[in-house]
């Protein structure tokens, strides 16, 4: 019956050591866990072992040897039988004592590894790489996060728990062994058939895990991004079209889990029948063997069936913890698949910190690829951006403009090229020193659920007073003290509470807080109305002198001003200059100029 689970258990997959590593951080508790589990197997020996003495004194047995050696007064038979079932009793006070325990420090332990586990996943997923985290759907990460936890407190729970049937399970074969092992005989054919169809059942049980998992797994992507897309549905009208997306994964789901239902649910009608067949078999052989002494034997048979009868629950226990362990597999394997991804690549850490630009950046012949099998986005791209000056991309899109705001950021390395950050290459920096001096504002508007100050602060412990500063250079401050509660109004998921300009507004002032050595700005004013937009600029053009800017734009009257202006086509470029030259030579810039 142990064959099949034990490999799955045993084996050193990614997910058991970590749950291995977590547990050797909690030995005290694993071994309080383990002692008590110890002293309830005695309990329950010593327990059975009263109860056949008292029923053999009812019978007119004899009292046991030791007995005279204890310090009692002389007491009748029937005194005697009501020592020997208070003792029983007793033990079996202390053994819920230790049973509680036990318990108490599994389910503690459990959460300690949830709780654990929980952010080394969290750890796990802001340390990959952004090019290998991109590849994931929002909604498998959220999965990751919900259900490898939880995975992992089942494992714990299920093994300590089965870890414990065994013990007690092996207490009552012991007893039934030295009490008559002629009458467990009969048990035996019963129990091995039901052995027989647990080791076919656990690896069925195992695969419709993994099935369940993976269905449930696709409708948690599907619904997760049907959430991130609301508005796109309610524009649509695509209501009907989202439920149809969804139908399919949900009957899969139903169907996995029909069927994992169906096998786990055989083990309660085999329970419930193995039992009273056994008794029935080994009340017949005593019969036939016993039947002229009943009383002689009445006290062993009485102790074989209440032993038996606990064997059958401690067997019971441990066939349904050992199912629920396989049933855990599924969740397992895809932990192992977040944790232990081949193709996935870890974020870069450490390098020489970055304290300031005091030259700008210079990209070398610059080329970048997404996949393998894909062109290359950008091809020889090279230009510099001076410090202090105001750098501006522009070009049709697909032409790489974004992908190159990607680069400076690190979210990828160049495929080919270089970038370097005052004469040092930027793969060489540390990443979090290099990231910590940039501002970012891209077309993408992300703004995390909180109040306006903490979304403009986004995780810096900063007074009102920069806050308040930041939205006015960000031209932002007009709108926010117009809010019910200024700067303590909470926005919403996503600021939904803004319009889009809005929205772009606090993401510059986010960005502006942090007094960045490099403002990348992606399409940060296309929301904006043209007096607002007018506004930034100039707020952005005071600035340039502090901090170097680069400036991604469709609009072109936005990047007039800039002291460069690069242009892409085709992830190569074109032509680069200030806008008076540009026109002059009446190229690609002067064509998008016209347009």
């Amino acid at each position: 019956m142990f064959r099949p689970v034990l490999p799955t258990v045993l084996r050193q997959s990614p997910s058991r050591r970590l749950i291995l590593a977590t547990a050797r951080g909690q030995r005290a508790g694993l071994a309080l866990h383990l002692l008590t589990g110890l002293l309830l197997a005695l309990a329950e020996g010593v327990t059975l072992a009263l109860v056949f003495l008292a029923i053999r004194q009812l019978a007119g047995g004899a009292p046991p040897s030791w007995w005279a050696r204890l310090p009692l007064p002389p007491l009748p038979a029937s005194g005697v039988f009501l020592a020997l079932l208070a003792a029983a009793v007793a033990v079996q006070g202390a053994q819920s004592i230790a049973q509680y325990i036990n318990q108490v420090t599994l389910v503690d332990l459990a959460a300690r590894c949830r709780r654990q586990l929980t952010h080394r996943l969290q750890q796990r997923i802001l340390d990959l790489s952004y090019a290998s985290v991109s590849r994931y759907r929002a909604g498998d990460l959220i999965d990751h996060l919900s259900q490898g936890p939880e995975a992992v407190r089942l494992q714990i729970q299920h093994s300590g728990q089965a870890l414990l049937a065994a013990l007690l399970a092996l207490t009552y074969l012991l007893i039934l062994l030295r009490l008559s092992p002629w009458l467990l005989l009969p048990a035996l054919g019963p129990a091995l058939a039901a052995a027989w169809l647990q080791r076919r059942l656990v690896p069925a049980l195992g695969a419709g895990a993994t099935r369940v998992s993976e269905a449930q797994v696709h409708v948690t992507a599907c619904l997760t991004e049907q959430i991130h897309t609301l508005r796109l549905l309610h524009t649509t009208a695509s209501y009907d079209a989202a439920q149809q997306v969804l139908e399919q994964p949900l009957a899969r789901l139903e169907a996995c889990q029909r069927r994992q239902g169906r096998l786990l649910e055989l083990s309660g009608p085999l329970g419930a029948f193995v039992p009273v067949l056994v008794v029935a078999l080994i009340a017949a052989v005593a019969l036939l063997v016993f039947g002229p002494r009943p009383a002689a034997v009445l006290p062993g048979l009485a102790t074989v069936m209440l032993a038996l009868q606990r064997l059958n629950v401690r067997l019971g226990g441990l066939v349904y913890h050992l199912q629920q362990l396989a049933d855990n597999r599924g969740r397992l394997d895809r932990l192992d698949g977040i944790l232990a991804a081949p193709g996935d690549v870890r974020r870069r850490q450490g390098g020489l910190p970055f304290s300031g630009l005091r030259r700008g950046l210079v990209l070398e012949a610059v080329e970048l690829r997404y996949e393998p099998c894909q062109p290359l986005a950008l091809q020889q791209v090279s230009f510099a951006i001076d410090r202090g000056q105001v750098t501006a991309l522009v070009g049709p899109s697909g032409s790489g403009k974004s992908s190159i705001a990607d680069l400076l950021v690190g979210l990828r390395d160049p495929s080919g090229g270089r970038i370097l950050v005052d004469g040092i290459d930027l793969t060489q920096l540390d990443p979090h020193s290099w990231r910590a001096r940039l501002g970012v504002v891209s077309q993408d508007i992300q703004l995390p659920h909180g109040t306006v100050a903490e979304v403009i602060a986004h995780g810096l412990a900063i007074d009102a007073a920069a806050i308040a500063a930041a939205a006015a250079r960000a031209q932002a401050a007009g709108f926010i003290e117009a809010l019910p509660q200024g700067y303590a109004t909470p926005l919403g998921e996503g600021g939904h509470r803004l319009s889009g300009g809005q929205r772009q507004r606090l993401c510059l002032a986010r960005a502006l807080l942090r007094q960045p050595e490099l403002l990348i700005l992606d399409e940060a004013t296309s929301a904006l109305d043209r007096d607002s937009e007018r506004l930034v600029q100039d707020a952005i053009t005071i600035a340039a002198g502090a901090m170097t800017v680069l400036v991604i734009a469709h609009r072109l009257s936005t990047v007039r001003q800039a002291d460069r202006i690069v242009v892409l086509d085709g992830g190569r470029v074109v032509e680069q200059g200030c806008h008076d030259v540009l026109l002059q030579r009446g190229g690609a810039y002067a064509r998008l100029w016209s347009q």
